[in-house]
């Protein structure tokens, strides 16, 4: 019995969380009379049994009006209001304290935008809630915890949600409109573009074709060259190389120095013409 509580707790919590987006730690929003439920039948701590039935951790909250109401109830219910301060205060915004059934209604709202699962003991407030959608109810039976199936409006509600998703809205319809005329202007300027392009390239192989049919008609015509002056032959206006003197030459080799081959024969040359002014003053 307990394993088929669990496999049912556990749906019901994937289909909150997936349709209506709760997220852990799941938030607990108690009553006073789930409260003083949980004290008589002895279920503490509080936080590990809703943890154990919503298989995630908790965070327990309550309001300033439910504990208004508990310090109402006398004596009887003050071991409740002390642990229901323990708890966490969710913002109710009410300057008057009301009673805790329309405070938790005004909290929760029309589409429980905070996300609370509301754990209470009075079958007409679960009732009333079941009409809302997104709301999860918790309720105690004895020493255990229990979580109230998705109901049939919460599935129908969701169904809607769904259909509505699928079909597109008139803000949609006339976004698409706009993308198709966008698309089909872009399609038709392309293939502008493209025609465009498709004759200049006839043009461009028209006169391709027309100026080498004027070359060909131009090589086919006889051309007369006209003779112009040329300039001298540049090899016939190189200067000579002067030579160089083969004895000098050859005495340089032959000595292996130039000075002293020049020397002598100077010398040389100086004594022919002694040699020969002597001769002539003699005769």
């Amino acid at each position: 019995m307990r394993v088929k509580k669990q496999k049912r707790h556990r749906k019901a919590v994937r289909f909150y969380a997936a349709c209506f987006g709760f997220r852990e730690p799941f938030k607990v929003l108690c009553d006073g009379t789930f409260v003083h439920h949980l004290l008589l039948n002895k279920i503490t701590p509080a936080d590990t049994a809703l943890a154990n039935a919503l298989g995630a951790p908790v965070k327990i909250f309550t309001t300033r009006c439910v504990l208004g109401e508990l310090r109402s109830l006398g004596d009887s219910y003050a071991e409740s209001l002390n642990a229901a301060r323990n708890l966490l205060t969710a913002r109710c915004d009410h300057e008057k304290r009301k009673s805790a059934v329309s405070c938790i209604t005004d909290i929760i709202g029309e589409n429980n935008s905070e996300h609370f699962f509301v754990a209470t003991q009075d079958a007409e407030l679960r009732k009333k809630f079941q009409k809302v959608p997104g709301v999860p109810l918790i309720y105690g039976l004895r020493n255990a915890l229990f979580l109230e199936q998705p109901s049939a409006f919460q599935h129908q509600f969701v169904r809607s949600v769904e259909e509505d998703h699928s079909h597109m809205t008139d803000l949609e319809y006339k976004l698409l409109n706009v993308k198709k005329k966008n698309v089909a202007f872009e399609e038709a300027k392309d293939s502008s573009d493209a025609n465009e392009d498709k004759n200049d390239g006839t043009f461009t192989v028209q006169a391709i074709q027309t100026n080498f049919r004027k070359k060909r008609d131009l090589k086919d015509t006889v051309q007369f060259k006209r003779k112009r002056s040329k300039g001298p032959n540049p090899l016939s206006c190189k200067k000579k190389k002067p030579r160089e003197n083969t004895n000098n030459a050859a005495s340089v080799k032959e000595n292996g120095n130039g000075d002293t081959t020049v020397r002598s024969r100077n010398r040389k040359r100086k004594r022919s013409r002694k040699s020969k002014n002597v001769s002539k003053a003699n005769v």
